[in-house]
């Protein structure tokens, strides 16, 4: 490889939004090693053979994230956003939770599936409200989602009476608890679903249809594309995905807590997607990216724990790491530093040189 053409796939790899992400996961972990050098060290359970470590439980705790960020890609992608993500966390909680109270303790498996599919039954619905409100009643994607962001807790409460649901089944909480091969069950199920998801986006027409409604709606419509269909998938979408990340966030402890459960995991899910390279004005999204900036939320979320910074202090220090991480993105801000370099001043040796010349 040439010097010209390693150059060529720099200048590529810098472009892309996620390469800053996985330079500011790298820069955090630098952080923690400094103050811990065995902050990395990731060891092995002699009591059940399973992984341990700073790292297993960022990997852990980056899974919700990864799942409401992947839904909420596919909804800013076609110029809108969901706020709501965070409240059906908590509706697929209450559900769960409630179903496997009132159920048999020995239902094992069998009541694990049915208060999954009863939770992602329940936030799929949900979804679909948030679809027609924007896709057939015409009501701004803000204001639709907002609703139900208010809304939600309330169903919440209502599923459960008020109270945080306790239950036991043991095949629920192997969702969140588990390990395969050493490696946590919820980060393998995080990865399997945006596999899946991703390969359909993008190998079949429909990642390109939903951004075609995100860059031009009326010219994607004369294109023959139906966009309220499509607008109304994301948003089920989003919904199921979320409810996903909800039984998630439950099930490691098998306790919602209805204030709690999900709390304004809707701004990280956007920030995960900004991180990834998505455009809150629609038309572009990138489930990799989201992916990557899912990682980073809950590295820096670790970071901000494990540096013992006041909790009064954290929304600060995320702002600015996001801040900074952002700037680093922006085509903007690095052809005003190339610009800077190009019209540095000579330096008097090099004048005189000039001149001799």
């Amino acid at each position: 490889m040439t010097a010209a053409t390693g150059s060529t796939i720099w200048r590529d790899l810098i472009r892309k939004p996620f390469f800053w992400g996985i330079v500011a996961i790298a820069a955090l972990l630098a952080l923690n090693v400094l103050k811990d050098p065995t902050y990395l060290a990731v060891s092995i359970n002699p009591n059940n053979g399973n992984l341990v470590g700073n790292v297993i439980d960022i990997l852990r705790q980056a899974a919700p994230i990864m799942m409401i960020a992947m839904g909420m890609s596919l909804v800013i992608a076609t110029g809108g956003i969901d706020l709501s993500v965070g409240s059906l966390m908590a509706v697929a909680g209450a559900v769960s939770m409630e179903f496997l109270s009132a159920a048999d303790p020995s239902a094992g498996v069998g009541g694990a599936l049915g208060a999954i599919g009863l939770a992602l039954l329940i936030t799929g619905i949900l979804g679909a409200v948030n679809g027609v409100l924007v896709a057939y009643v015409g009501l701004q994607p803000f204001i639709a989602t907002l609703v139900l962001m208010l809304a939600g807790r309330g169903i919440a409460k209502v599923i459960t009476g008020g109270q945080n649901t306790t239950a036991s089944n043991e095949a629920f909480r192997w969702i969140s608890n588990g390990f395969v091969l050493g490696i946590p069950v919820v980060f393998i199920l995080a990865v399997l679903l945006v596999l899946a998801v991703g390969w359909v986006v993008r190998r079949s027409a429909l990642g390109l249809m939903i951004e075609a409604i995100g860059i031009n709606p009326r010219a994607s419509r004369m294109a023959g594309i139906k966009p309220k269909g499509l607008l109304l998938t994301t948003y089920i979408l989003s919904g199921i995905l979320a409810g996903v990340a909800g039984i998630m966030s439950v099930g490691s402890v098998m306790t919602v807590d209805i204030s709690r459960t999900g709390y304004q995991l809707e701004l990280d899910a956007i920030l995960a997607v900004v991180i990834g390279g998505a455009s809150l004005a629609g038309g572009k999204f990138s489930l990799s990216g989201a992916f990557v900036g899912a990682l980073l939320i809950a590295t820096l979320d670790k970071t901000v724990l494990y540096l013992g910074i006041s909790s009064s202090a954290t929304p600060a220090f995320k702002a600015i790491v996001i801040v900074a991480l952002c700037l680093l993105q922006s085509e903007r801000v690095r052809s005003w530093f190339r610009r800077r370099r190009r019209s540095a001043p000579v330096e008097p040796a090099a004048r005189k040189e000039e001149v001799s010349a």
